[in-house]
């Protein structure tokens, strides 16, 4: 069996595309996931299944929500594999100073690779701070300054449709729980 986590977008945000979390664990144990699991409203979704294939993965839960909730919503899916990296790809220090920064990963779904993004995403010198990860950017932004960041300009680029966002907490507690139990 292998750990995934789909991530989906734009649940539960501003009063829209709401999904309660008992209503999603159904729908995602009636594709015959295992060991089902969310995290906090924002629709993360930890679950076991021996398919390999995460483009299939994806386009099947995507899906289900849209045939469960009538609602189209982008999903990314990662491996239990493909977190640890993330976590540890992380640049130096990211996610050290939670009380001077906001730290957040975009989570990009394939096939838009960091590579296509970075060159669209603006940053404010001083402010924020953008690095290319593996099927992700690391974005941080000085709290002090936040209304002056650049990471509200990424959700007006036509890219931002084949994304998802969560805070560092959020990606490093996922990725434990997805460790939890496969020992």
């Amino acid at each position: 069996m292998n750990t995934y986590v789909a991530l989906l977008r734009g649940i539960n945000v501003g009063g829209k595309n709401k999904i309660r979390m008992a209503d999603l664990r159904t729908c995602m144990e009636a594709l015959v996931f295992a060991d089902v699991r969310t995290y906090i409203q924002s629709g993360n979704v930890i679950f076991r299944t021996p398919e390999r294939d995460q483009a299939a993965l994806t386009a099947q839960i995507e899906d289900a929500l849209a045939n469960t909730f009538a609602y189209q919503l982008p999903v990314v899916v990662r491996s239990q594999d493909e977190m640890n990296e993330i976590v540890a790809g992380a640049p130096a220090g990211f996610g050290s100073e939670p009380e001077s920064y906001r730290y957040d990963v975009l989570f990009l779904k394939e096939p838009v690779t960091a590579a296509d993004v970075m060159p669209v995403v603006t940053t404010k010198e001083g402010v924020d701070q953008a690095t290319a990860g593996e099927g992700v950017l690391y974005f941080s932004r000085l709290i002090s300054r936040a209304t002056q960041s650049h990471l509200s300009r990424i959700l007006s680029l036509p890219v931002y449709q084949n994304m998802t966002i969560r805070n560092w907490n959020t990606t490093t507690r996922v990725t434990k729980m997805m460790a939890e139990g496969q020992d």
